[in-house]
């Protein structure tokens, strides 16, 4: 879809999938202020010398922390139609945290338009899926199924 298309042509999105973003790092400092944020000091996440002695062999970013880099990585991904007034975060319906990113990783996403609804005149409720994944690993970190709420301009 160009800049230019309008909220009407959304159906012509279903089954399109879009990406890869670019490859963003994830770093210690990143998943202390999440932590410090949500209060959430699991070992696995803020101890280097404990978690170096778990599973993971290291520090690991929170499920939460990579869901929330969603609008990061897909910016360049979604769609851009000039009669949109504002896109609201509607919910998810489903979200799966599948492999942890260990600090220091690099994740990158894709993005596949899997239904387009006008709910009203001038509201379509579109729902996406987002894939994550983890540079070097064959299995994704998360895989969530999105809903966006976009309000058509008025003023056209």
């Amino acid at each position: 879809m160009s800049a230019s298309s309008g909220p009407a042509d959304f159906p012509a999105l279903v089954g399109k999938k879009l990406g890869p973003s670019a490859w963003f790092r994830i770093t210690q400092a990143q998943v202390d202020r999440f932590a410090d944020t949500t209060g959430d000091h699991q070992f696995i996440h803020v101890d280097r010398d404990r978690a170096r002695r778990s599973p993971f062999g290291g520090t690991v970013a929170h499920g939460f922390l990579t869901l929330s880099l969603i609008p990061q990585l897909t910016a360049g991904l979604g769609v851009g139609a000039d009669d949109v007034a504002l896109a609201i975060n509607y919910g998810a319906d489903r979200v799966r945290f599948l492999q942890p990113v260990r600090v220091g990783g690099r994740v990158r996403a894709y993005l596949e338009y899997l239904e387009a609804e006008e709910k009203r005149p001038d509201e379509w409720l579109v729902k996406y899926r987002v894939t994550v994944e983890i540079e070097d690993e064959a299995k994704p970190a998360m895989v969530a199924d999105l809903l966006a709420l976009y309000l058509v301009r008025k003023d056209k």
